[in-house]
């Protein structure tokens, strides 16, 4: 373990971030190494996805069932055990949406500390927000306009707006892919988001999207006309790419756009979450880069680590 303010060693080190959403619990280890001018380079050693669902059972029962349980301790167990392997000096595991939710969500957390040592965090969705806020305009070359950073989960949608360089607002939904096969989307929580939005396009014109997340990052792969060298897609090609996919069964989307189980049914409900935010802030484009939550975690561990240490704190 590195102390707050210090440099990193030489050769870097390993941190690891672990992301248990309503969808899927991602592991992620990224190797960190600072050059001669102690500027930070970041390289993915590992990624791992295992799709456990939480919030199927979540959003449709209010708990997270015995089997569910039994899967994420084993789940723990594996990334404990890799951890070790990659020899992660320092990591982070955050809950969010479904664990929040879950009437036994700090139960399962005190069960896994238990067995596996690993102590996991319950974020609120402004914390998840600004997480993600905080990574992706290190990555921005340009930041100057209008942006809002959708993050389209399971359980939640987080979003940052973002005007000339500077954070405006960071809002969390309950609106999530997962909740919306449930039908567990309440309707003042739309009218919540439509409400925010139209106020947000009166003050902030021009705002384009930058999406994040499993879903938008298959869309654009999926998109055929799309702007590979700015990473965009327009509105318009989200929708007619919305339309094909919502027109077809499960099985179908499987078949004809070659995708997971996992993937084929909560994308349809992620296009149309892009879209109300796109056409209420009356979007031309949407920004693709591949950042999410496992990355903004890593970002905030390697930021305490070296920030230098005030006199208050001595």
């Amino acid at each position: 373990m590195i102390t707050q303010g210090m440099k990193l060693p030489d050769g870097g080190i390993n941190y690891a971030a672990i992301d248990i959403g309503s969808n899927a619990v991602r592991l992620l280890i990224k190797h960190v190494e600072e050059d001669i001018n102690g500027v930070p380079h970041f390289s993915k050693v590992l990624l791992l996805r295992v799709p456990l669902r939480l919030g199927f059972d979540v959003f449709a029962m209010g708990k997270i069932s015995e089997k569910k349980e039994k899967d994420m301790i084993r789940l723990m167990k594996s990334y404990r055990h890799l951890m070790k392997i990659y020899d992660v000096d320092n990591y982070r595991a955050c809950a969010t949406s479904a664990m929040r939710d879950a009437e036994n969500g700090m139960h399962i957390i005190k069960r896994i500390r238990k067995k596996t040592d690993i102590p996991i965090e319950i974020i609120d969705g402004q914390e998840e927000a600004k997480m993600i806020y905080n990574n992706h305009i290190e990555q921005m070359e340009d930041r100057k306009g209008n942006y809002m950073y959708v993050d389209v989960g399971g359980g939640s949608t987080e979003i940052n707006l973002l005007s000339q360089g500077e954070l405006i607002c960071s809002r969390s939904y309950n609106i999530g892919t997962v909740r919306i096969l449930n039908q567990a989307v309440k309707e003042s929580e739309w009218n919540r988001l439509r409400t925010d939005m139209a106020e947000l396009a009166l003050s902030y014109p021009q705002t384009n999207l930058i999406g994040s997340g499993g879903n938008i990052n298959k869309l654009y792969r999926l998109a055929e006309k799309k702007d590979k060298k700015q990473l965009r897609m327009t509105v318009t090609t989200l929708r007619q790419l919305h339309e094909s996919l919502k027109g077809l069964s499960v099985e179908e989307r499987m078949t004809q756009f070659n995708l997971k189980p996992d993937r084929a049914d909560v994308i349809v409900p992620a296009g149309e979450i892009f879209l109300t935010i796109a056409d209420l802030m009356q979007a031309t484009y949407i920004y693709v880069p591949v950042i999410g939550l496992s990355d903004g975690i890593i970002d905030s561990l390697y930021a305490r680590d070296t920030r230098p240490i005030t006199l208050q704190e001595l």
